[in-house]
């Protein structure tokens, strides 16, 4: 078998720490408005709360109906 053209060795480690470095840095970003969220979330009503979760349903059912439609126009493998 071909050995593959990458680098061997540290390369991979590299490549791995800049990608773990950005997931952290985004992390960071998002921290604040996530905990904002939450406190907004908690401040709500019951009410208020069934009304999104209600909302939500009604996007996971939308969403459901659009994959299964361009399911059906896929041809077969």
């Amino acid at each position: 078998m071909a050995r593959s053209k990458r680098a061997v060795g540290a390369g991979g480690r590299s490549a791995r720490l800049g990608r773990t470095r950005g997931a952290v840095r985004g992390a960071r970003r998002l921290w604040p408005y996530m905990l904002m969220a939450w406190e907004h979330w908690q401040n709500l009503s019951p009410e208020d709360k069934e009304r999104y979760r209600k909302q939500a349903r009604g996007y996971v059912n939308r969403g459901k109906k659009v994959l299964d439609a361009q399911r059906s126009k896929r041809p077969p493998r």
